[in-house]
């Protein structure tokens, strides 16, 4: 990865800050994009405090016309792309019922057409170099998880459209990587909204057993220099995915009862 240069979306917190130090302490030059004014100085400012080679830009994922101008200030400052990591995203947990429709239309604006709209402009850049896209999706695009409706379409449709990128540009010689962890302790609250839209003020689950965001940037990096087309991370992930195709009535039973067990879960109710 030395001297690659590697743009990473929603870089501020979570997976994305994670990628930015395991990319930046591999030699890469690491653009970080993020909404957050402070959030995104402060990190560049870190990371050049840690010796690691980074340009922030200010950007919106949910914005065609942010995401355009991401690719071309990144291009013309470093005149190359070698690969684009798509993890800019937020969740929502509520039953669908209660769900306000805008909330449907932020998730997938943000989860979906956000790595839709980096990949449109990286992608004739990623071609030229042969470098990688990789979109963060979750199991959740493997198996819809109840009071999770909005956030599992937004998943769906990232599998989707990646897997029909990956066949139209193989023999191109670019390089297509979904990720499909499972729940990752993040501080997930401060990107969860509810029916109404509102962020939770509190984590909708209990993130002391989830796999850290650290230990997740270290697998995508390493399926990154393999160039694998497919991780999914942890055991419970593979299992449920695995569980799905051959006892789906069952695993309606079993996600039903884990899910209406969490402190916050909508589910609690209908127990």
């Amino acid at each position: 990865m030395k001297d690659k240069v590697i743009i990473i979306t929603g870089a501020t917190s979570g997976i994305g800050k994670a990628c930015v130090y395991e990319y930046g302490r591999n030699g890469a030059i690491v653009v970080v994009t993020g909404r957050d004014r402070h959030k995104l100085y402060d990190l560049s400012r870190e990371l050049t405090a840690a010796n690691i080679a980074n340009h922030p830009i200010l950007a919106e994922a949910s914005s065609e016309a942010d995401n355009a101008r991401m690719v071309g200030e990144t291009v013309s400052r470093f005149g190359r792309i070698d690969a684009l990591i798509a993890n800019a995203g937020i969740s929502m947990q509520a039953l669908f019922e209660e769900t306000e429709l805008s909330v449907f239309r932020k998730v997938m604006d943000i989860n979906f057409y956000g790595a839709v709209y980096a990949t449109k402009f990286a992608l004739p850049h990623i071609l030229k170099s042969k470098g990688s896209i990789i979109g963060l999706s979750s199991f959740n695009g493997h198996r819809g998880i109840p009071s999770l409706t909005a956030y599992g379409a937004s998943k769906f449709a990232m599998e989707g459209f990646y897997e029909s990128l990956r066949t139209e540009v193989f023999k191109k010689g670019a390089h297509i990587l979904v990720v499909s962890p499972s729940f990752v302790a993040t501080d997930i609250h401060k990107k969860t909204i509810g029916a109404d839209g509102s962020v939770f003020a509190e984590s909708p689950r209990d993130e002391s057993r989830m796999m850290s965001a650290e230990a997740v940037a270290r697998a995508i990096y390493k399926a990154h220099r393999q160039r694998r087309r497919d991780l999914v991370l942890t055991f419970q992930a593979r299992s449920v995915i695995v569980l799905n195709r051959w006892i789906p009535g069952i695993l309606d039973n079993l996600l039903y009862n884990f899910m209406a067990k969490e402190p916050n879960s909508p589910l609690r109710n209908n127990m």
